[in-house]
């Protein structure tokens, strides 16, 4: 008799050892997995290859799966002609400041409705959920407007880095994230700073950030690639030519510009985001699946 692995499947193991359900089930999950892969790297290969064509080449139809004559001056093109260089430090540059305050007030948040817990604390919690549940399209008039005339001091934030940093600080999924991490971390620790005189704002400093690296580094990584893909909003607060974010710099360059120079141009666009991916995909897991455990 064998032995129970004591691993949980959909399919039990006398299953995938009768008849032909090995063979099945193997193919299945083949099946499964190429068609997935093609489905997600098809349009990334289309876009590599791309950059790689004439004028004419990427236009023809049907098209080519592979250049017939690899051109890469189309990417140096593009990296002269787009400006790359400065839509680039422009985008790192509303990157790192949404990491920033993002960090600072969501942790805040965060914290007090995990270990402080307010009066009305999870009434707060459940109405911020519920905006998750509201499209984005939704806020976008209001969202415009306030930036626009920003309330009591009446100030326009168009072309300011605020005009996208500010509105990214209330992030629900992020609060969310934050709170559900700093939910496992046991009670036991608070008490005893609290027993040695720390104050709140010293026990998050010394313990509750220290013990959050993963969940904190999971959150910059939400905040960068969210500011590196999003074009509606730096579209409509960022008008001048001088703040525009790579998405919308390209978009506004492309009239003009040979298709072949524009995929080039999205080619480099894209290097950032997969190569921060590759690098902290590990940390991403875990820092997602940390809080999911109390001890």
């Amino acid at each position: 008799m064998a032995q129970d692995s004591g691993t949980r499947t959909l399919i039990s193991q006398a299953q995938l050892q009768r008849g032909k359900g090995k063979a099945v089930y193997w193919t299945l999950i083949t099946l499964t997995v190429v068609i997935f892969t093609l489905v997600f790297i098809g349009p990334l290969y289309w876009m590599v290859t791309g950059a790689l064509k004439s004028g004419q080449e990427i236009a023809q139809t049907p098209p080519t799966l592979f250049p017939k004559h690899p051109e890469t001056q189309n990417y140096a093109d593009a990296w002269n002609n787009l400006n790359l260089a400065k839509l680039m430090f422009n985008t790192f540059y509303y990157a790192i400041g949404a990491v920033f305050f993002q960090l600072v007030f969501d942790t805040a948040a965060a914290y007090a409705l995990s270990k402080l817990r307010p009066i009305f604390g999870n009434v707060v919690l459940g109405l911020m959920l519920a905006t998750l549940m509201i499209p984005a399209m939704v806020v976008i008039v209001p969202q415009y407007v306030t930036a626009i005339d920003l309330p009591i001091v009446h100030v326009s934030m168009l072309d300011s880095p605020f005009a996208i940093w500010l509105p990214l600080v209330a992030n629900a999924f992020n609060i969310f994230l934050l709170k559900r991490f700093f939910d496992s971390i046991p009670e036991d620790l608070i008490a005893a700073a609290m027993v040695d005189g720390a104050t709140p704002l010293r026990t998050l400093w010394s313990i509750i950030l220290p013990m959050s690296r993963p969940i904190l580094g999971v959150v910059s990584i939400f905040a960068v690639t969210y500011v590196w893909k999003d074009f509606l909003w730096p579209k409509l607060v960022m008008p001048s030519p001088e703040t525009r974010t790579l998405s919308v710099g390209i978009y506004a360059f492309s009239g003009g510009t040979p298709m072949n120079v524009v995929v080039a141009a999205s080619v480099i666009a894209a290097i950032p985001t997969v190569i921060i991916f590759l690098i902290f995909q590990r940390n991403i897991m875990s820092g997602l699946t940390a809080g999911s455990v109390k001890g």
